[in-house]
Order: structure tokens, then sequence, then C-alpha cells
């Protein structure tokens, strides 16, 4: 198996069975490797204290828009400016904060542990990953061409570049009203994905994204509903099924949720009000 350090991508020899034909070949697999990430913190007690927070298992690359945005739609952070640097070290990345005095290192002691299938596993309860949205609240009163919408998945597969070599890869992508792509970002995690887009919007300012469109490549599920409207963002469109769970998220946070979307059909769950039809 051939691997760089830090690429998104592994090449390996595989067998592949082709009617009664065994032919060698080389297969583009993507990378799927553990990211820890920790914050320090000032406190009273001591100058710095290092706080361990996640485990999750990613695709390497955007792994600082990783951290941050996850840090951020766990409510720990609420601006880029509480962040005063950020080290990566292969695997492990720390997060170094200013002004955390408020951080409560106790609310932390539950178990994050994410996997690439499900962002939420190891926490304690439902309760316990409603995290309160901090943004100021937004009508996002837009309409979108209901045929302008069927067009995304077309655009989405054309950016994919780690999908198009291995297949198995979930994206998430934001779109503005008038629907151009505004950035994309891909990981065998689809709350991964979805970090990794609030993480660069974060540092560049542009919370909220009421403004926005969100796409995602695979299921609609809570987590990933959750951390959206953290966001501010209040349209969401998914190739696959939304949950119950999402469903009642999207209603709870005035959201547009989209199911089933492909280039000649979609569901419309909530918020049809955006839409004309």
């Amino acid at each position: 198996m051939i691997q760089e350090k830090g690429k998104p991508i592994v090449s390996k020899k595989i067998i592949k069975i082709l009617g009664d034909d065994l032919v060698e070949h080389t297969d583009d697999i993507a990378v799927e490797e553990p990211l820890q990430i920790s914050i320090s913190v000032l406190n009273l007690d001591s100058p710095l204290t290092n706080k361990n927070i996640s485990i999750t298992m990613r695709t390497p690359g955007n792994d600082q828009d990783l951290a941050i945005g996850f840090l951020f739609t766990e409510g720990i952070i609420q601006d880029s400016n509480q962040i005063k640097r950020v080290a990566l070290d292969e695997n492990s990345i720390n997060v170094q904060l200013i002004n955390s005095e408020n951080i409560d290192l106790g609310k932390l002691e539950r178990h994050f542990y994410t996997s690439s299938s499900c962002g939420v596993c190891g926490k304690a309860s439902i309760d316990a990953i409603k995290t309160i949205c901090r943004l100021p609240p937004s009508l996002a009163d837009f309409k979108i061409e209901k045929n302008l919408i069927k067009s995304f998945p077309g655009i989405l597969q054309q950016e994919q570049n780690i999908f198009n070599n291995t297949g198995g890869i979930h994206a998430a992508a934001l779109f503005n009203v008038q629907g151009k792509l505004i950035t994309m970002r891909e990981d065998v995690g689809r709350h991964n994905a979805l970090d990794k887009i609030i993480g660069h919007v974060l540092t560049q300012d542009l919370l909220p994204l009421d403004q926005h469109l969100l796409f995602l490549s695979g299921r609609a599920s809570f987590e990933l509903i959750q951390k959206a409207a953290m966001a501010g963002i209040h349209f969401i469109m998914a190739v696959g099924a939304p949950s119950s769970l999402a469903v009642e998220m999207a209603l709870e946070h005035d959201i547009t949720l989209i199911g089933f979307l492909n280039e000649t059909r979609y569901n419309i769950y909530t918020g049809s009000k955006r839409i004309k039809i």
C-alpha cells in the first residue's frame, strides 16, 4: 500500500473479478485515520490547562478547519477571536484559546468519541448533544427556484475529486442563494465534512450562513442539522433520507429540509416557503 503522510488517498493492489477473469489492478482508497483534538485554556489555578476533547476518524486534509468547526458546533467556542494558535502534529491537533476563563471544563467531561459513521457515538444523551445556538435569529426570507435545486448534485459531483477517485467519501457543499458553489469539503465522516466547512467560514468571519444553502452527499441526520443550525443555515439539501429527529430539529430551527435529491426529483420535508413552487 502506497501512502504519503497527510494525503487523503492511498493506492493498493487488488484483484478484480470481471466475469470469469481475474485482473490485477491498482485501486485508490480514501484514507481514514484518527485525529485527536485537544484544547489549551487559560485557568486561574494554572497558567495553561490542556484538555483532550475528541478522537474523530477522518480523512486527512483541512484538519485545522475540522478542529475549529468541531469546537464551534459543540458550543465550546463562539468565534475565531478566541483562538490564539492551532498546532497540528500528524494525527493530533491542539487549539490554544484566549479569553477562555468562562469555559467550564467540567462540562467537557462528557466523553466525546466520534467515528466516521456516527458523530454522536459515546455521548450520554440527546440532551447532551442539543448544543445551544448563540447566533442571532434570522428570517432567511429568500426563495429558490425549484429547478435550480436539481442542478446541485451535478455541480457537486464535478468537484468531488476524492469521491471520483475512490467512491468511498462523503461531501458537504455550501452554495449562495444564486446557486454558486462557495466551498466544498470531503471526508469519510459526514459530520467531519460539515465541520471542515464551518471551521473554514468561521475563520473567514462569514457567520451566520443565513444566506447560503447546504448540500449533503449522504443522509440528513440529527447531528448534521444541529451543526448547520449552529452556523445559522436555514436551507439544507441531502441526497439521502432525513431521520425523524432531523425533521424535528429542522422544524425547531425554521430550516428548509430537502431529501432524496437528484437531477430529476426531491422531497421537501420542512420549510417549503423558501422554494418557488
